[in-house]
């Protein structure tokens, strides 16, 4: 007996098969088939969806939760623009905090609405004997009082208070990590925000270290998450790569780098996993220290790598001989030629043609890359909505020649690389399907079109959240299609993304998100 049956339904199972089905039938959180093979098998609930569109559950392939959850609970200064503003904002947060001499988060943290980057003098106005941490909003920069500069070992590079990408992680190193429970508790309240707009999977992109790990014992947070009985839906961690280091094991292991007890991509379930190992190249196009071949427009600067060049080569052909699955953040065009050569040098010293390696961002890929990524089989895992947020500003410092080389679309599966959707929360808005509208319309906030040759259809951008995603987390096996056998993970939505205008795509309602065949958020009709 089936445990749930779905009747007069809009199914996409996006399953190649069979891509369309009208009832679909669930077994212990599995789904058993569709139509004709479930259609007279008897259930304990029969569920008439009225017409309504079925979707496999969307997966988000690179989040970050814990940031999430904190920045949702944290005093932030968005959306102010003027300085006086963020500084008000600032005062109050430091009023409100601890004792003096006590540390202040502060989220929301955007130079480019004020023109500047505030100093470290501007927040020692208005710190009330805290240590100030203004957090910036594309996770590569802060901003910090006098108090904290005073703590800092000598020689971390900082501008009148602002620290970009290792700089930045110095500062995170003078303070106790956060705790396992305060680590939970945001994991969970940014997990039910996915849910609620059909994420049934997300890959969480580095733990433990790099830019934004939160204590190196963060696995723990999940673990706990998940023996509490409040992991309400799939996660997939990244390692940072600064997590792993020489072991003592036998020069035949071919592990030249692990982490403790050697573990790597794979180890885990269908519900917390160890993914692929997180390794930052360069920084962001927001805080202009993505790594570019050329200058940003109208500036005397290429942004910056993460390390020395050799260095980031051995840590990815180090992790990629140990057995990882590798996620190269490279945003600027130099950081992913550094990547796919690395990459390149790895496979000739091992050959793993199902590594499935992944270059997270993508932001800005020539021409003459595209043919690399292919030919090195690595996907591109991509943040569609950073066009609609940030579209105009991008369009701005890349100048027009580059432009349509951003987070691209088109041009990733006319060559064959896989194209992965995914958000980058909480950068930006972390709804799937507004990123499935903007993949289509390629247009800014503004309305500017921002590389329009490189949009895609509909279908596609649906794949790219689905099976793609699914294939990205090696996950094609039990997720991203509504395929007999696979996991019930499905969302059920108020309308069909592909029968209504791209510019409603976006606000179609989500009605029902669905995990392991039972419902996670809705009106209690599944």
């Amino acid at each position: 007996m089936l445990c749930t049956r779905l009747t007069n339904a809009n199914i996409l199972t996006m399953d190649p098969d069979r891509p369309v089905a009208r009832e679909l039938g669930i077994w212990r959180g599995r789904i058993v088939g569709v139509d004709e093979a479930v259609a007279s098998l008897p259930a304990r609930e029969v569920i008439d969806l009225q017409g309504a569109t079925v979707l496999p559950g969307f997966i988000d392939s690179h989040v970050h939760l814990a940031w999430t959850g904190l920045k949702q609970s944290a005093p932030s200064v968005a959306p102010c623009e003027r300085a006086e503003d963020v500084l008000a904002a600032v005062a109050r947060a430091a009023s409100r905090t601890g004792a003096p001499g006590d540390w202040v988060d502060v989220m929301g943290y955007d130079q480019r609405a004020l023109g500047r980057h505030l100093t470290a003098a501007e927040l020692d106005t208005v710190s009330h004997g805290r240590k100030v941490f203004l957090m910036h909003d594309s996770g590569h920069g802060c901003v910090v009082n006098s108090a904290v500069l005073d703590l800092l070992p000598a020689g971390v590079p900082h501008r009148d208070g602002f620290l970009a990408e290792s700089a930045m992680t110095a500062v995170r190193r003078l303070r106790l990590p956060y705790a396992q429970a305060d680590i939970a508790d945001a994991v969970e309240r940014a997990a039910r925000t996915c849910l609620a707009e059909g994420v049934t999977a997300v890959a969480e992109a580095g733990i433990g270290g790099g830019l934004l790990g939160h204590s190196p014992v963060e696995l723990g947070a999940y673990q706990l998450l998940r023996d509490q009985g409040r992991l309400p839906l799939r996660v997939q961690l990244m390692a940072a790569g600064d997590t792993i280091g020489p072991r003592g094991a036998h020069r035949e292991d071919g592990v030249p780098r692990a982490l403790d007890l050697g573990m790597r991509t794979g180890f885990g379930d269908d519900w917390l996993s160890l993914g692929a190992l997180k390794i930052y190249t360069d920084g962001g196009m927001m805080a202009r220290t993505a790594a570019l071949t050329a200058p940003y427009e109208g500036m005397d600067h290429t942004g910056e790598l993460q390390d020395d060049p050799e260095n980031l080569t051995r840590l990815i052909v180090d992790g990629h001989l140990a057995g990882w699955q590798l996620a190269v953040h490279a945003i600027g065009d130099r950081a992913a030629d550094l990547a796919l050569d690395a990459l390149e040098r790895a496979q000739a010293l091992r050959p793993r043609p199902d590594a499935r390696h992944r270059i997270e961002h993508a932001g800005l890929i020539r021409p003459d890359q595209l043919p690399r990524l292919a030919r090195l089989g690595v996907s591109a895992v991509v943040q569609p909505t950073f066009l609609h947020s940030f579209g105009d500003d991008y369009s701005a410092v890349m100048g027009e020649e580059r432009t349509p080389w951003m987070y691209r679309g088109r041009g990733f599966l006319d060559h064959g690389v896989t194209l992965v959707g995914s958000s980058d929360r909480p950068v930006t808005d972390g709804a799937p399907l507004r990123a499935v509208q903007f993949m289509v319309e390629r247009a800014s906030a503004s309305g500017r079109a921002v590389g329009p040759g490189e949009a895609v259809t509909v279908e596609e951008a649906l794949r790219a959240y689905t099976v793609a995603g699914a294939y990205a987390c090696h996950w094609d096996d039990s997720a991203g299609s509504l395929s007999p056998g696979k996991r019930a993970d499905l969302v059920v939505l108020g309308d069909d993304p592909r029968r209504v205008d791209p510019s409603r795509i976006g606000g179609i309602e989500v009605v029902a998100t669905v995990v392991d065949g039972h419902e996670s958020t809705g009106a209690g009709k599944l």
